[in-house]
């Protein structure tokens, strides 16, 4: 059975007003241009009554903006990436701005398409964590609409960002753990090529050097940062070793998960395994298995990441363009 939208036509109808009158109430104007009080009180009752809502198209039309924004991020499922796609959405939602979230997957050709897909349902700018290998194609989108990359810079981009600077946290929270494990400290990353990626293992480096160890190459392992690439590099770990390692720490909190996936199947949860992880996860303080992270800032991440679109899409020129963030550790180990 098809359904039947609600127009203001038919609610001038329904009003007993015109179409012009109705429009002025709906849109707020109706005390200002004198329209009876109870006229406007009416056609405020018949609208609700019909749960009717003005057209976002009129709208559009008239302000020259689709009041939208686009968010695009690898996986949803990650537990950061779901916590910073709320805390944006919430400072949408709260401005009359409608985000819509897509998913790469990690694929470059799955990005394109749904950034493809951004832009013709017209959005307004675009907040983009890139599995890109570089930024020329956002370069070029830029000259069209506003562009805020957040979480990963390729190639050391100039367009907006919002990071959190993973480097001097993680260097501090390997510094406080490796004097204990000179002789193993191994570390799990996700794909090289990604800023991240590059950025935790320049930490992990240097924690281990302010600890006077020197880093073994065979001690850095990288995956992708699914779930199952951290249990599948941990439990060949294990057979490598033939038992848990004795530090270790991983690059991202879908890593860690698959790690704690892979001990609690073989029963490993009880063992003298010092684990560390970059990104926390509120989980974690009911664990026995007590976990050393670094945690990223979500709210503060949306509210720069908001901050630079919506200046951008009115024309401004923030500042600054690029912006990182501090990170706080959670130290579990007493």
């Amino acid at each position: 059975m098809k359904t039947k939208r609600v127009t203001i036509k038919d609610i001038a109808e329904l009003a007993g007003v015109s179409k012009a009158t109705a429009s002025l109430v709906m849109s707020g104007r109706g005390k200002e241009l004198r329209v009876a009080q109870e006229t406007r009180e009416r056609v405020l009752a018949i609208a609700r009554e019909h749960h009717y809502q003005p057209s976002i198209h009129a709208r559009s039309l008239r302000d020259n903006r689709s009041h939208t924004v686009g968010l695009v991020v690898p996986e949803i499922t990650n537990y950061g990436f779901a916590v910073f796609s709320h805390e944006l959405e919430t400072l949408c939602r709260e401005a009359g701005v409608q985000l819509l979230i897509s998913c790469t997957d990690e694929n470059p050709s799955q990005e394109n398409m749904v950034v493809n897909n951004m832009i013709a349902r017209q959005v307004d700018g675009l907040i983009v964590a890139s599995c890109m290998h570089n930024d020329a194609d956002y370069l070029k989108l830029s000259n069209q609409l506003p562009v805020v990359l957040f979480d990963r810079c390729p190639n050391e981009s100039a367009l907006p960002l919002v990071m959190t600077d993973s480097i001097t946290p993680t260097a501090d929270l390997i510094s406080r753990i490796a004097p204990s494990h000179s002789d193993e400290f191994w570390f799990l990353g996700g794909q090289p090529r990604l800023s991240p990626s590059r950025d935790r293992l320049a930490g992990f480096t240097q924690g281990l050097a302010q600890a006077g160890i020197e880093l073994h190459p065979e001690w850095v392992i990288n995956g992708n940062y699914h779930p199952s690439s951290g249990y599948e590099m941990f439990a060949a770990l294990c057979a490598r070793l033939g038992r848990p390692p004795k530090a270790l720490f991983t690059a991202a909190c879908g890593l860690l998960e698959g790690v704690l996936r892979y001990m609690s199947q073989h029963n490993l949860l009880d063992s003298d395994i010092h684990l560390a992880s970059f990104d926390d996860h509120y989980l974690y303080d009911s664990l026995s298995l007590r976990i050393d992270t670094v945690q990223q800032d979500n709210r503060q991440l949306a509210w720069h990441c908001y901050d630079l679109i919506t200046q951008l899409i009115d024309g401004n020129t923030p500042e600054p363009l690029q912006r990182y963030l501090p990170a706080t550790l959670q130290i579990r180990h007493r």
